[in-house]
């Protein structure tokens, strides 16, 4: 069974970094697609970032493009993401996922399993 457990969250000033790590156990597969998502109070869940695991291919929501870098160290079976340049509007709760399938896609449903969320909290 896959476990994904996010770690790196907490309070940054606006203009600050953060980088979060999702360790992964379980993946049995050679082909999955990782993501990281946020939900802010009272949003809706939001895409930010995937990545191919096993191909390294890249994509991202515009609103983090340029700020925002999504990696993975497939030796210590751990995904990242870089944020610089953090504004308020990143506030939220950051959630890793995985799903089976080489494609990068935006939708939550496609992915099936989820790590517990971090919280960011960029301060102005």
């Amino acid at each position: 069974q896959v476990q994904l457990v996010e770690s790196g969250g907490g309070l940054v000033q606006a203009g600050g970094s953060l980088r979060l790590s999702c360790i992964a156990s379980g993946l049995t597969y050679m082909f999955y697609r990782m993501g990281w998502f946020r939900q802010a109070p009272g949003k809706e869940r939001e895409f930010v970032a995937a990545i191919s695991w096993s191909l390294g291919n890249t994509d991202y929501a515009d609103s983090v493009k340029g700020r925002f870098s999504i990696s993975r160290d497939n030796a210590k079976n751990t995904l990242y993401l870089q944020m610089n340049s953090l504004k308020p509007e990143d506030t939220a709760v950051y959630y890793c996922a995985v799903g089976v399938g080489t494609d990068l896609v935006r939708l939550p449903q496609q992915y099936t399993n989820w790590g517990q969320g971090t919280q960011v909290t960029v301060s102005s």
